[in-house]
């Protein structure tokens, strides 16, 4: 195992995906000679020159179109969005056309995408520039969504978002980019719609996802000393979602906490409790509660934003109350 940067996880399965297949390419903002915002695709302008590596206009509605167009003709387009927030200009593309062009044609059309970069909080990157975008794309039938938190885990499932014949929705927080972790130096893909059991524990589950598994595992260090035991599950992918790995830590802990940093008004965190109440009702010795973003505007003030979305202290305090 090497010690890899989530970004540099991220530049590795890129390369990885363009030397075995000739039909990825990639295209974006700033993303050739400039080399990307958070460095995902540094040198591979370079590398790959302008052929695979495009430098496109300022206009999300125009190159995502452009990509998905090419998809259509079997390519495989890699689109980096220089924020999510961005990507609300092209809806019509993504939801209309890239999710629905496979049903609308009876199978006979797949859309080969994916479209990645950063969403969520960053350093006050401000009220436009900080959504999160997961819940908005899990709701179109069509679209796979991938979130995740762990440098060896971007780099196994973009691979796989590469090679899935399906519009591939993936998702980075920005305040990941620089965590390091271990990464396989040998071949290796992650399935979409595995969830993985970051943390073992028995007194609650803790569900979440991206940066919420960072938060959730600080918080069950603090927890283990006053001796309560978090289990963490990290879902990876919300779309295909891994809900037997959920119910099955439920049954064990007969606890659960939504965690993610989206609002809390109809955000993720609401799917989960309603699949947990529809479909593991039984084993719950208490509600199952919901950690998450203030439903208010991101603020640019640093610590009006630290209060917009979940701390460690938040996740603590929920434990205890839902063991209380």
């Amino acid at each position: 195992m090497a010690i890899k940067l989530f970004r540099e996880a991220l530049r590795e399965a890129l390369i990885e995906e363009m030397d075995r297949d000739e039909r990825v390419f990639l295209m974006g903002e700033d993303i050739g000679r400039y080399q990307g915002s958070f460095r995902v695709t540094e040198g591979l302008f370079q590398k790959y020159g302008p052929q695979r590596v495009w430098d496109t206009p300022i206009s999300e509605p125009g190159f995502i179109a452009i990509a998905i167009g090419a998809a259509i003709e079997g390519l495989r387009p890699v689109v980096e969005v220089m924020t999510w927030s961005f990507a609300f200009l092209a809806m019509d593309q993504i939801v209309n056309h890239a999710a629905k062009i496979l049903y609308k044609s009876g199978g006979a059309c797949p859309v080969p995408l994916v479209i990645r970069g950063p969403a969520g909080p960053g350093r006050q990157l401000a009220a436009q520039h900080s959504h999160s975008f997961e819940l908005w794309m899990a709701h179109a039938p069509g679209l796979k969504v991938v979130l995740p938190s762990t440098p060896a885990d971007a780099k196994g499932l973009l691979k796989t978002a590469i090679r899935d014949n399906n519009p591939v929705m993936f998702i980075e927080h920005p305040q990941l980019y620089l965590t390091r972790g271990e990464v396989p130096e040998d071949e290796y893909t992650i399935p979409l719609g595995v969830a993985d059991i970051k943390r073992q524990g028995r007194d609650v589950s803790v569900i979440t996802y991206s940066r919420g598994v960072l938060v959730a595992q600080q918080a069950a260090e603090r927890l283990q000393q006053e001796g309560i035991e978090v289990e963490i599950i990290d879902l990876r992918t919300l779309v295909p979602c891994d809900w037997d790995t959920v119910f099955n830590s439920i049954r064990k802990t007969h606890r659960a906490i939504a965690l993610h940093d989206d609002w809390r008004y109809a955000g993720f965190g609401a799917e989960i409790a309603a699949q947990v109440q529809e479909h593991a009702f039984d084993w719950l010795d208490a509600p199952v509660l919901r950690v998450a973003g203030a439903d208010v505007p991101m603020p640019y003030n640093k610590h009006l934003e630290r209060a917009a979305y979940p701390q460690v202290e938040d996740v603590i305090t929920a434990v205890k109350q839902v063991l209380a």
